[in-house]
């Protein structure tokens, strides 16, 4: 399993129907693979915008791909300012 950390940074007045365009696609995805999502955001806002954070928690492998294509498929990018960086982490398996 796998955890995935995406964030962005959109202007303040492109953040409403952002909202409404991550919202819609973290519930297809939840619907398609499971995956609950989260979206959060910087309390600042820096030059007029703002950076978010989504979260995919416990995710398959292969899952940043259907993230990547649910992302095109909402034209997410027309609403973002720079691109989305994808950062995945894994669990830290202690030996005993």
């Amino acid at each position: 399993m796998i955890d995935l950390y995406v964030y962005y940074q959109v202007r303040n007045e492109n953040a409403t129907r952002l909202e409404q365009r991550v919202r819609a696609m973290q519930a297809a995805l939840a619907e398609r693979h499971g995956v609950l999502g989260q979206l959060k955001r910087r309390p600042e806002t820096e030059n007029g915008l703002q950076t978010w954070m989504e979260i995919y928690p416990a995710a398959e492998r292969g899952f940043e791909d259907a993230l990547a294509a649910a992302g095109q498929e909402a034209t997410l990018s027309e609403l973002i300012e720079g691109k989305r960086h994808t950062e995945i982490f894994t669990d830290l398996i202690t030996c005993v």
